[in-house]
This record gives C-alpha cells, structure tokens and sequence, in this order.
C-alpha cells in the first residue's frame, strides 16, 4: 500500500514523524526543516477527511520524563505549520482518550516516545556485562510489544514517515507495524523520497558518481566507504578523518585529530580504492590554528591562521579546514559528475574563519546539479553546510536523516522501511 492510493476518510491515522528538532534556551526552534518535511503526508490524512495522530521523539531523555525535551514546546509551530490547531497528549502511552475523542479534520501530538524506555526497548539501570543483562532484555522486549501495541491501538492506520529514525527497530518505528494488516500501514510521501533518493545513488548511477565523505573520525565512516568503493568513480575523503591518513604515511600533523588505532585500516582504504580503480581524492594542504575554543567556536585573540600542507603541519598547529588547493583539487573533482553524494563537511564549518573548504564543496555540487547532476546531501552537518551557504534549492535532494542514510548506503536493511514491507 502506498500513501498516495490510500483514502484515510473516517480512519484515524497514526504517523511517526521525526520532529526532533533543535530548540534554543527559550524552547523555539532554530531549524524546522524536518517539521516542514513532514508537512504532505500529515496535511494528506487531513485533506482525505481522516484524524491525525503524531508521534516523535525529541533529544536523549533515556528513558525518563524531562520537560527539557517535551513536545508540548513546539505543538504551537506544528500547528501553525500544519494550519490547523493541533492538540497535545501529556503522555503518549495514556492517551486513549484523546484518541478516542478525536474527530475528522482533528490533530493530536503525543508526548515524546523516549520518555518511555520500551521505545527505544533497551533496559534501564543494568550494564551488558551484568549476569542478568539477559533476562532484563528479554523482560524489556516484551514491554516493548505491549507499548507499540498501546500506540496502535489509538488509530485504524499507520503510516511510517520519520527516516531519521527507520535505522532503529524501536516501537513506534517498526514493532507497532506488527499491529495493522498490509492494506493499513505504509510509508509517507517523505519516507517514499529518501528511499528513492538513496536508490538514485545505488542502484540508478549515472556516471561519473563522486562521494565526498567527511568527518572527524575514518572508524565511524569505514563501512561506507568500503561500501562506496565499489560503487563510485571518485571519492573526496576530507575533515578530520583525513590526518588519520597522512599519518599512516609517516607525515606531521601537529595537533590535528587522529586515530593511532586505525593507520592500518586508512591504508587499507586506499589500497581497496587503488583495486576498485577509484580516483580517491584528500586534501594536499589545511587551514590550520594554534587557538580555537571549540566550546564558542571561536578563534581566541591573538591566536595564528596559516595554511600548511596537509603531511608537515608543525606542533602547536591543528587542521580545521581544507586549505586553498585542496578547495580547488575538490571542486575539479566533483565538475562533470553526474551522480553526487555528500555526507560530512571539510572542517570546523561552525566557525567562520574555517568555512572555506566545506563551502567550495558545495558550491562545487550545486554548480554540477545546475548541469544536469543528480545530487544528495545528507547527515546533519551537509545539510547545516547547505543551510548555511543558502544551497539548500540548489542541489536535487536534502536528505532528513543522518545515520540513517549512512546505514541505507552502507548497504544495510533499514527495519522502518522492512516493517512496512513485511520484511
């Protein structure tokens, strides 16, 4: 069953979303790319004559209430985006009532999930290496069913449209699926585009395909790239993970980020890459500092900027960006591809005096796009990049989840989509 054939008229529809938004110290969103998302599948049950019920997560409460990350703070801005007012249940596991009472054309937002340690289904208050660990798992299974079966029980239908969390077989993500026959569940208009999108970048490749992945550490990307090997023309490996790299090949890099543990597997990259006949492409020289105070971001007074090649960066300097030729080496690179991924920025983007690298990336993709490219952004930092250096209309799809889209490239099976597919 797909969102657009269904008619949710009389039924009530319950749609996980990904509402996990950034807020500030006063609990207003800075950034409400994922609210907007979600708006064609929520204003669909709406338009059909159907009632809408809305579950999320919102942060890490683990497990336990935390007013910190309630819902109630951001039901005013899913209204006004929705233009409709959406009522709120403080608690979503009690909240048949609401449920109940809810008509046609109606809306209600359900507490966060996480406030419940049955979302997530992992025991509370025991280490894996405890005796008991076991039995406390399977103890915390079966509370989860009966969660996912409390949530289902509020609505005729579910639809599932939170991407950002379809890589977690968590209750409201892909056990409640368990509860509505096949003609009942389906995925969202935005779930349907990032599974497309990712299929675009696997499985429908239009040559030369070029995938920059940053990042600050190459054991956290290793499965992706060994994955992308295979696939790709090119590859721009960049950020932090790269001075693992240099130092596999006996260079200086200062006080640069490094894993000492993996020079083994950064030469091993290459020599995959140098066996896929993958051009892999890494910086020649960074931007580098003796002061930057990560916690504001900022570079301290009096604190020295110079570019060094990549593999003799003297002590008391750090790579935080790509430096000028490497700008350049990127942006060759990636002209006259036809497929694009990008996953991860160049440097410490956050901070203006090191936006160099990840903003010529992207001007690079949405120059290709401009030619015919067909290009996805995806992880929490790309997309920032992309909002940053106003690109977001300039490339063909911003995808809304990080590690999902990872394990989606990764070439893993993504227990949201399986739920629904009866997988």
């Amino acid at each position: 069953m797909t969102i657009n054939e269904f008619n949710f008229a009389g039924k009530k529809a319950i749609v996980r979303v990904d509402f996990n938004v950034p807020l500030d110290e006063n609990g207003k969103i800075t950034d409400d790319t994922r609210i907007r998302g979600a708006l064609p599948t929520l204003k669909k049950v709406l338009a059909d004559g159907g009632a809408l019920i809305i579950m999320s997560h919102m942060g890490k409460p683990k497990g336990k209430v935390n007013p910190k990350f309630s819902l109630g703070q951001i039901v005013d801005a899913v209204s006004a985006a929705l233009g409709t007012k959406v009522s709120f249940a403080p608690d979503c596991a009690k909240a048949q009532e609401a449920a109940a009472n809810l008509k046609c054309g109606e809306a209600l937002l359900l507490e966060n999930l996480r406030f419940y340690p049955e979302e997530e289904g992992k025991p509370v208050g025991i280490e894996k290496t405890d005796p008991a660990y076991d039995e406390a798992k399977k103890a915390m299974k079966a509370s989860q069913k009966e969660f996912a079966k409390t949530l289902a029980s509020y609505a005729d239908c579910y639809v599932m449209d939170a991407f950002g969390t379809a890589h977690r077989k968590h209750a409201s993500t892909a056990v409640i699926a368990d509860y509505f026959d096949a003609d009942n569940k389906m995925l969202g208009f935005l779930m349907e585009k990032e599974v497309k999108a990712v299929d675009n970048v696997l499985n429908n490749i239009k040559r030369p395909f070029i995938a920059i992945m940053g990042g600050s550490k190459v054991s956290s990307k290793i499965g992706i790239i060994e994955n992308l090997l295979g696939k790709v023309d090119k590859l721009i490996l960049c950020g932090g993970m790269t001075y693992t790299f240099a130092k596999a090949h006996g260079g200086e890099i200062g006080e640069s980020i490094v894993e000492m543990d993996k020079l083994d597997v950064a030469l091993n990259v290459e020599k995959l890459a140098a066996e896929n006949g993958v051009e892999l492409i890494m910086a020649p020289d960074a931007t580098c500092c003796d002061n930057l105070d990560f916690g504001s971001m900022t570079v301290k007074e009096g604190a020295k900027i110079e570019n060094y090649p990549s593999n003799a960066i003297p002590a008391g300097m750090e790579g935080l960006d790509a430096g000028p030729k490497a700008q350049e080496a990127f942006a060759a690179a990636i002209k006259g591809c036809k497929t694009i991924l990008w996953n991860g920025p160049a440097g410490v983007f956050e901070c203006d005096e090191f936006t160099a690298g990840s903003k010529a990336i992207g001007n690079a993709i949405a120059e290709a796009t401009a030619e015919g490219a067909f290009s996805l952004i995806g992880g929490g930092d790309s997309v920032a990049c992309c909002t940053k250096f106003g690109l977001t209309d300039k490339v063909s799809y911003i995808s809304t989840g990080g590690g999902a889209l990872l394990e989606a490239i990764e070439g893993k099976v993504l227990p949201g989509v399986a739920a629904i597919k009866g997988e």
